[in-house]
Formats: structure tokens, C-alpha cells, sequence
């Protein structure tokens, strides 16, 4: 029974509670930092290591942590990770680093790791918490790369820096614009809404799952 909950915890995040096409968190990052598959999978593990840490650093606070400071004490504690993040991507990965820009730093108060860190990583233990972390972290990377995957391909003519002989003839610029970004977004939404699991776009579950001081 235990197994089958932790497995639970670990593949909720990827479709049932997908923190980007379910629970519509993140948004902004996912829109700019899925112009290309490279930029993506960097943005998606960046974000899912600080996920990770914060929650198991969070859960093993939580019986510290007073109740009315812990959402500055969240933001410390990623603001922590991410900078650490931070100087690992741009020692060793300066092309990322520059492509990610601004976004890399501002995973600080990305929705996606205050909310797990509200509404699962303070009310769980470090083990329960570390999985859900890497479960959110898949969700939210797999969403970024095929979003990504759409976008070069079809946008670029590209994938992955190497060009596509037929679609680099025929490509469509405008996927790789802001607007593109939104009408990909758009149909990988209606596309999960679509799937037979209605009830996950419901009003009360998206506030338990995400929490509703945290806006997408």
C-alpha cells in the first residue's frame, strides 16, 4: 500500500496534477523559454533540482518554520538553491545560461516550486516530499520539451540545433513568436482537457492541488 502511494506521489505531477497544463502554473517561463529543445530541457532540470532541494529542505523545516513567515522563509530557503543553480549553469554551461537570461534566476518565485512548497512539501516528510518534487520537476520538463519540440520543428525547422530538411523549407515563424508560444500552450491544454479527466480542471481541485494565493 505504501509503495503504491509513494508511486502515486512520484507520476501525479506528470499528468494527473501536471504543474503547467493542469494546474496552469509557471506559465510565464514555460511560454519564453520554449522557443527551442535545448533552452528547455536546461529551464525544466534547472527548475526541477531547486524543486527537489526546497522541498526536502521545507519538509524538514516545517516544524520550525513559523506559521505566519513561512512563505518568506520559502522564498529564502529556493532563493538559496536557485542561486546556486545559477553559478553551477553559468560555470559550466555559459551558452544556456545566456539563452535562459532573466528566467533563471526568477525560478525564485516560480508558482510551481511556492506552491509545492505550500501545499505538500510543509505538510509531508522528506522522502514524500523529494518525490513529489521529482514528479512536478518531470511534469513541468517533459511539458517545456514538447512544447519546445513543436515549436523549433515547426517554427525553425529544427530540432535541437540540427536543421530538418522539409521543415526548414516549410516552416511557420510565427510558432517561435510570443503568439505561437500561447497557441501551442493553447492545444497541448484543450488536448489534456480532452483526455476523459474533466474533474482535474475543476475549481476545487486546482485550489487543493496548487493553492490559491499563488496566481499562474
Amino acid at each position: 500500500m505504501k509503495e503504491n502511494s509513494k508511486l502515486g506521489t512520484l507520476t501525479r505531477g506528470i499528468i494527473k496534477e501536471n504543474p503547467v497544463l493542469v494546474l496552469v502554473l509557471g506559465t510565464c517561463p514555460t511560454l519564453a523559454t520554449s522557443t527551442s529543445v535545448s533552452t528547455a530541457i536546461g529551464m525544466g532540470l534547472a527548475a526541477t533540482i531547486v524543486l527537489i532541494c526546497s522541498n526536502i529542505f521545507i519538509s524538514l523545516l516545517r516544524k520550525i518554520i513559523p506559521d505566519s513567515v513561512r512563505i518568506p522563509c520559502y522564498i529564502v530557503v529556493i532563493a538559496g538553491f536557485v542561486s546556486v543553480v545559477q553559478m553551477l549553469v553559468q560555470a559550466f554551461f555559459p551558452d544556456l545560461y545566456s539563452a535562459l537570461g532573466v528566467y533563471l534566476p526568477l525560478i525564485v518565485v516560480n508558482c510551481i516550486i511556492l506552491g509545492r512548497a505550500e501545499m505538500f512539501a510543509s505538510k509531508h516528510n522528506p522522502l514524500d516530499s523529494a518525490l513529489d518534487g521529482v514528479g512536478m520537476g518531470l511534469g513541468f520538463t517533459l511539458t517545456l520539451t514538447v512544447m519546445a519540440t513543436i515549436r523549433e520543428v515547426l517554427g525553425s525547422g529544427s530540432w535541437y540545433g540540427i536543421s530538418l530538411p522539409f521543415f526548414s523549407t516549410y516552416n511557420i515563424p510565427i510558432l517561435t513568436k510570443p503568439a505561437g508560444g500561447f497557441f501551442v500552450f493553447g492545444c497541448m491544454v484543450a488536448l489534456v482537457a480532452c483526455t476523459g479527466c474533466p474533474h482535474i480542471y475543476s475549481r476545487d481541485h486546482r485550489y487543493r492541488a496548487s493553492g490559491a494565493w499563488c496566481p499562474p
